[in-house]
C-alpha cells in the first residue's frame, strides 16, 4: 500500500485532506458526510499527494481543555525518513494552505536537523497535514530573531571602547577589555526575540538576563541601541528595556548555589557567543563560558543555548558543564512589592511546574510577570537569597534544561495578551505548564515507513523485523544497558533493573531462532558486566526489596540453566533471598517496593513471578508451585473489575495512597501497559509450572481464557492497537499506545504458539495486532535503522501520581524506550513461530 494512492490506513482515512468542520472536529477520529466542495478539495490533494515529493503524513491533536496557539512543532529529519543535512525545502500543508516552515539546527551542532512550524489547534480539533518537498522555502513574516553586534572602526581606551559603528556578526569571541558600559557590544551581548517579547544577555561578569518589553509585533533588536547608548531605557515606539537586573541573575539567569546565595558566572577565562539560528519562526544563540569557576576546586566550562519560537513568550535554555557540578540554579530578581509565585510540586517528576513573580516590577512601574518553568523531577529546591528567587536544579549527564519567560502588561494586543493582572498570569503559567508537559499528541507515518511496511505479513517478515530492531538497537544503544554505562532514556547511569532483563531476554529469544553471534556477545557483555566472580551484583541492594530488580535475574537464571557458572547461581539465589524475605500483603502478595507499603501493582506480577517460577523449576525438586500462584490470585480476585473484565493499575491493602479507593483500596484507570504486564506473565510462567501441576496450571490457563477476549475487546477497530487508558479511546488526549500493542501482540502470540488459545478464535486477533505495530508505530530511517514510537515512559503511582486520568496523560512519549523494544522484538519472534506453523 502506498501513503498516498490508497486509503490511508494509520489514520484510517483517504490519503488526501479534508476540511476541518466544527462536527468533524467535535471527537477524534470521528467522520462525517463531506459537502461536494470537500469532496473536490480531496480530489486535487490526492492529485498533489501522488507527487514523488510526498515526504508524510502528520496528525495533531490538542490534548488540552483550551486553545493550543502557535505551538511549535518539530520534526527531525532522521524521524521523516531522510538524510541528516536533507538540503531541499520541506512544506507543510492544512489542506489547501501551506504552513510556513523553517529548516533548523535544534541542537546547535552546525547542521540543520529538522524543521519547525507553529498551528493553532482548537480544542478537541485534530488536524491532518501533509509533509512534502517544496521547490522553494515557504514564507513568512519574520517573528523572530537572535542577533550579536560590536562596534568596527573604532579603538579601546582601557575599558571603553570609542569611535567606530556597530556591525553584525554570527559570532564574537569577546575580547579582554569588554567589561559592563564598555560601549563595545550593542546593548551589552547577544539578544534574541519572537513576535511577544525580546531578551538579552549581558556578556560580562554580570551575566544577568534582561528584557526588552514590545509594543509591536514585528522585530526590533535591529534598532535597539544603534546610538551607542543606554537609549532603549526610555520608551520608544517599539517598547523598552524593562527590568532592573541589579545585582541578581535577572530573568531565568543560569548560575551555581553555593548554599546561601546565587554565584553568578561571573569568573570566567573567556566567553564566546554564536548565533546558531536567526529565521523567521525559530532563532537561537550558544554562549561558551571557559574555565568558569563558581567557587574554589570546581572549574568547569560551561555551554549554553537559548532558543525562542514564534508566538511565544518562553526561551528555552539547554546549558551544559564540562564536569559534574550539583546545584545549577535557575532565578528570578527578586524586586520589592512583587509575590513570589510556585506552581504545584506535588505532581509527577516529569510534569512542569514553575517560579514566578508578579507586580510593579518593570522600569515604567507597570505589572510585569516573570517565571522559570522545569520538570519537577529537575527542582532540587526552591529557595532565595538577597537578590534572587531561586531554583536549585539537578543536572542529568551534566546538563540541565529549562525555560523562563516575562509578561508585560503594556506588550502588543494579540491573542496572548496582554496579561494584566496576577490571576490572568497565573492562568497563563499553569497553561504553559501543561503544553511543555504535554506536546500536541502526534501521528506521523512517512512515505518511507509505508514502502517498508508494504509487504505481506510472513513469518520471515516478522523476524525480519524483529532482526532489524534489534540490530537498530545495537547500533544506538543496547550495549550501554552494561554496569557503568549510561541509560540514554532516563538520562542516569544504567541499573542492574527490570528493563536490563526485558532487552537480554529479547536478544536471547531473538538468537534462539536466528542464531547470530552479536545477539548471544550482546547478552553476555550486558549480564557479565554485572554479575561478579563472587556472585554479588553490581548496583543490587536488596534491602530496597523492589520486585523490578528481580526481573533482570530472568536472564541469569537462562545463562546458568546452559552453563552452569556458579558466580550465577550466587546471583540469582541472592534475588531469590530478596522474594523470600520480601514483604507482603496479609493476602501474601509482595509488595511493588519496600517504598510502596501495601502495595501491588500489575508491573510486579511480570516483574517478580516468572523468575520465581523458573528458580522454584530449575533448583527444587519439588518446586514451590503455590507460592508462584499466590500472586496471580490476589490480583485476580481483587484487582479484576468484575464489570469489564479489565484490571486496575493497583491495590492499596491499606487505602491510605492518594491514588486508592478510600473503600476497595483499587487504584482508578485501566492502564493498557499495566495489563500487559499480567498478560506477558500469565504466558510467560506457564513455561515453567510442572505439567503434572494440572490444577495450578489450570488457574492459570483459565485466567488466560478470560483476559483474551476482555483485550480483544478493546482492541482498536481502525489500527489493531491499544489505547494508552484502554476503555477510553475516545477521551481528549488518549493515544493509541504501543509498549501495551506489544505486549498484547506477544501476549496472543504466545498463547496460540502454546495451545493455550484456539487459533480458530484468536489467530486473525494476532495478526491484525502484529500488522497493527508496523502500520502504526514502526518508523524506517534513511540510515536503514528503525524506532518504535508513541511510548508511554512510564506510570506509576505515589510519589507525585495520583493516579488520575490526566496522570496517565502527563506522563512523556518517548520512542525505542526498553519496556516497548523488548517486547517488539519477542512478538515478532512468537510471530514468525505462528506463522511459519501455518504455512
Amino acid at each position: 500500500m502506498k501513503l498516498f494512492d490508497k486509503p490511508y490506513r494509520k489514520f484510517g482515512l483517504n490519503a488526501v485532506a479534508f476540511a476541518l468542520t466544527a462536527a468533524t472536529l467535535a471527537a477524534c477520529g470521528e467522520k462525517t458526510a463531506q459537502t461536494p466542495e470537500v469532496q473536490a478539495g480531496k480530489d486535487n490533494a490526492a492529485e498533489e499527494a501522488d507527487k514523488p515529493s510526498a515526504i508524510a503524513r502528520l496528525e495533531l491533536s490538542n490534548p488540552s481543555a483550551f486553545p493550543r496557539q502557535d505551538e511549535a512543532v518539530y520534526l527531525s529529519y532522521y524521524e521523516l525518513g531522510l538524510e541528516q543535512g536533507f538540503a531541499s525545502p520541506i512544506a507543510v500543508w492544512n489542506q489547501a494552505e501551506v504552513i510556513p516552515t523553517q529548516a533548523i539546527d535544534k541542537d546547535a551542532d552546525g547542521n540543520k536537523d529538522g524543521i519547525i512550524f507553529t498551528v493553532d489547534v482548537a480544542v478537541d480539533e485534530t488536524l491532518k497535514l501533509r509533509i512534502a518537498q517544496a521547490d522553494a522555502p515557504t514564507e513568512s513574516a519574520k517573528l523572530t530573531q537572535a542577533e550579536i553586534s560590536h562596534k568596527v572602526g573604532g579603538e579601546w581606551e582601557e575599558r571603553e571602547y570609542k569611535g567606530g559603528s556597530f556591525q553584525n556578526v554570527s559570532a564574537l569571541d569577546v575580547p579582554e577589555e569588554h567589561t559592563d558600559h564598555s560601549y563595545f557590544i550593542r546593548y551589552e551581548g547577544p539578544g534574541i526575540e519572537s513576535d511577544l517579547v525580546g531578551y538579552r544577555v549581558y556578556l560580562d561578569w554580570r551575566n544577568g538576563f534582561d528584557i526588552f518589553g514590545k509594543q509591536v509585533r514585528e522585530p526590533v533588536l535591529q534598532g535597539v541601541g544603534q546610538d551607542g547608548f543606554d537609549s532603549y531605557h526610555e520608551p520608544a515606539d517599539w517598547g523598552m528595556d524593562i527590568l532592573k537586573v541589579g545585582s541578581a541573575v535577572g530573568v531565568g539567569g543560569y548560575g551555581y548555589w553555593d548554599g546561601e546565595k546565587v554565584i553568578r558566572v561571573s569568573d570566567v577565562q573567556d566567553w564566546r557567543t554564536e548565533i546558531t539560528e536567526n529565521g523567521d519562526l525559530y532563532s537561537a544563540f550558544k554562549i561558551d563560558y571557559k574555565g568558569w569557576k563558581p567557587v574554589e576546586g570546581k572549574e568547569t566550562d560551561l555551554s549554553a543555548v537559548l532558543s525562542m519560537h514564534a508566538g511565544s513568550r518562553l526561551v528555552e535554555v539547554n546549558a551544559k558543564t564540562s564536569r559534574e557540578l550539583d546545584d545549577l540554579v535557575a532565578g528570578i530578581v527578586d524586586h520589592e512589592g512583587t509575590e513570589l509565585i510556585v506552581g504545584d510540586m506535588d505532581i509527577t517528576g516529569h510534569a512542569y511546574t514553575y517560579i514566578a513573580t508578579y507586580g510593579p516590577q518593570s522600569l515604567d512601574g507597570s505589572n510585569l510577570g516573570m517565571a522559570v518553568l522545569a520538570k519537577r523531577k529537575d527542582i532540587k529546591e526552591v529557595t532565595s537569597d538577597e537578590h534572587n528567587q531561586v531554583a536549585v536544579l539537578k543536572p542529568r549527564a551534566n546538563e540541565i534544561q529549562y525555560y523562563f519567560l516575562a509578561a508585560w502588561e503594556k506588550e502588543v494586543a494579540s491573542e496572548h495578551g496582554p496579561i494584566k493582572t496576577k490571576a490572568e498570569f497565573e492562568t497563563y503559567l499553569e497553561q504553559e505548564a501543561e503544553k511543555l508537559t504535554m506536546p500536541l499528541r502526534q501521528r506521523l507515518t512517512t512515505a518511507k515507513s509505508e514502502a517498508a511496511i508494504e509487504q505481506p505479513l510472513t513469518a520471515q517478515v516478522a523476524l525480519n523485523w524483529s532482526k532489524r530492531l534489534a540490530d537498530s538497537e545495537l547500533e544506538r544503544k543496547t550495549l550501554d544497558y552494561r554496569f557503568g554505562g549510561f541509560d540514554h532514556i532516563r538520562k542516569r547511569p544504567s541499573y542492574f533493573e527490570y528493563t536490563t532483563g526485558m532487552v537480554m531476554q529479547a536478544y536471547d529469544e531473538l538468537n534462539q531462532v536466528a542464531p547470530e553471534a552479536r545477539y548471544a556477545d550482546a547478552v553476555h557483555t550486558v549480564m557479565d558486566s554485572f554479575v561478579n566472580e563472587d556472585g554479588s551484583i553490581n548496583g543490587y541492594v536488596q534491602e530496597k526489596y523492589n520486585i523490578d530488580s528481580i526481573r533482570a535475574g530472568t536472564m541469569l537464571l537462562r545463562l546458568y540453566e546452559r552453563n552452569h557458572n556458579e558466580s550465577y547461581k550466587k546471583a540469582v539465589d541472592t534475588l531469590f533471598e530478596q522474594l523470600e524475605n520480601h514483604p507482603r500483603t496479609s493476602e501474601g502478595a509482595f509488595w511493588h517496593k519496600k517504598r510502596y507499603p501495601y502495595q501491588v501493582w500489575l508491573d510486579g506480577v511480570y516483574m517478580g513471578i516468572p523468575f520465581l517460577a523458573h528458580y522454584e523449576q530449575l533448583m527444587h525438586e519439588e518446586p514451590n508451585v503455590d507460592e508462584v500462584l499466590a500472586e496471580f490470585k490476589v490480583v485476580n480476585e481483587i484487582l479484576k473489575d468484575p464489570q469489564t473484565g479489565l484490571y486496575y493499575h493497583a491495590w492499596d491493602e491499606k487505602r491510605e495512597q492518594v491514588w486508592a479507593d478510600k473503600e476497595t483500596g483499587l487504584s482508578g484507570y485501566h492502564w493498557a501497559r499495566g495489563m500487559g504486564w499480567l498478560a506477558m506473565a500469565l504466558v510467560d510462567v506457564l513455561d515453567f509450572i510442572p505439567q503434572e501441576n494440572t490444577e495450578e496450571r489450570q488457574y492459570l490457563l483459565n485466567m488466560i481464557s478470560e483476559i483474551a477476549p476482555v483485550i480483544e475487546k478493546y482492541q482498536d477497530a481502525e489500527t489493531g492497537t491499544w489505547w494508552q487508558i484502554i476503555d477510553k479511546p475516545a477521551e481528549r488526549g488518549n493515544y493509541r499506545e504501543s509498549t501495551a500493542s506489544t505486549m498484547f501482540t506477544y501476549f496472543f502470540a504466545k498463547a496460540l504458539n502454546q495451545g493455550y488459545l484456539p487459533k480458530g478464535k484468536y489467530l486473525d486477533t494476532a495478526k491484525k495486532a502484529y500488522q497493527g505495530l508496523l502500520d502504526e508505530f514502526v518508523q524506517v530511517h534513511a540510515d536503514g535503522t528503525i524506532s518504535i514510537t508513541d511510548m508511554c515512559q512510564v506510570a506509576g503511582l505515589g510519589y507525585g501520581r495520583d493516579g488520575s486520568y490526566e496522570y496517565y496523560m502527563s506522563e512523556p512519549i518517548y520512542d525505542d524506550d526498553p519496556k516497548g523494544t523488548a517486547p517488539f522484538i519477542t512478538s515478532g519472534v512468537e510471530m514468525y513461530k505462528l506463522l511459519k506453523s501455518e504455512s
